[in-house]
């Protein structure tokens, strides 16, 4: 494991609350493992780790994404959700299959609608021509795939496209 990624997994683990882990599982009813941290521990160990780890490349941060997000911990794919949106900027189009990965093994509106509206939509928002033609691409597929989950993304993408015409 990297170091970002060594420090972001021993942050939430001492974050967590065994009560609010057991509550998380029982409200998502998913299949996922809970530390118990808060949102706000989430956001702030990626605050804190974007501090301790300065000038993260697009590979850093998107190779951090998938190495939080290979472990089935909830806190661990939404602090994955939060690096990506903390580093939108730097994405580009090749990125949405990675994104789609998470989309169709998250299964959880927590992890899906953060993904699509903070992440996708800003993403698509500031692609120049080429690269929304090929992003535009990407999404139209969604919309027609059988993973609801996915279907779901492009909605929620779309519509925030929409919103910010």
């Amino acid at each position: 494991m990297s170091d970002a990624g060594s420090f972001v997994d021993a942050t939430l683990q001492a974050e967590g609350d065994p009560y609010r882990a057991a509550a998380a599982q029982e409200r998502l009813g998913s299949d996922l493992r809970f530390y118990g941290a808060s949102v706000g521990a989430v956001r702030g160990t990626i605050r804190d780790a974007g501090r301790r780890y300065p000038g993260l490349t697009h590979d850093d941060i998107t190779a951090l994404s998938s190495e939080l997000w290979a472990v089935p911990v909830f806190e661990r794919r939404l602090a994955a959700v939060v690096l990506l949106q903390s580093n939108v900027r730097v994405l580009d189009n090749s990125d949405l299959s990675r994104i789609e990965g998470f989309v169709r093994s998250a299964r959880l509106r927590e992890l899906v609608d953060p993904l699509a509206v903070d992440v996708v939509g800003p993403l698509v928002e500031r692609l120049d021509a080429p690269g929304r033609a090929r992003a535009d691409g990407v999404l139209n597929r969604w919309a027609g795939d059988g993973d609801p989950w996915l279907r779901r993304a492009y909605l929620l993408t779309k519509r925030r496209l929409e919103q910010h015409l």
